[in-house]
């Protein structure tokens, strides 16, 4: 699992290669990962936005901005959490993740929290990040 927390919102991630939803033989590979988001400070906060930068094995970058999570724009009262799963395909064995939710608090100030960065490996193509 990996976890990163900003400003009293801890955000953790679980990744997992579906082998299900891949076809390794023609370069295709799929992970989900499941990401919960819990507020243990003493305001609340809705989520508003993500941008994500995934990276393959190559060295290629995608940028992903959008709406919500999900669907969603949550909003997590002191000791709540939000919990989704969602998933990604890489044209290589492996890749990781990183980012961040721009979070809005119930007085109007915004502020971005991180995502951990984590790992995305197939099965037999395990390697650690530092």
């Amino acid at each position: 699992m990996y976890r990163a927390v900003t400003r009293q919102i801890e955000v953790t991630v679980e990744p997992n290669f579906m082998p299900e939803r891949s076809a390794v033989d023609e370069g295709q590979y799929f992970w989900s990962y499941t990401i919960v988001i819990t507020n243990t400070g003493a305001e609340t906060v809705q989520l508003r936005t993500r941008h994500w930068i995934i990276t393959d094995a190559t060295g290629r970058k995608q940028e992903v901005r959008g709406e919500g999570v999900v669907g969603e724009q949550p909003v997590l009262g002191p000791g709540e959490h939000f919990e989704y799963t969602s998933g990604v395909p890489l044209p290589t064995a492996s890749g990781f993740m990183t980012g961040r939710y721009q979070m809005v608090t119930d007085t109007g100030e915004r502020f971005e929290i991180d995502i951990p960065t984590f790992s995305l490996d197939s099965p037999d193509n395990k390697r650690v990040l530092n």
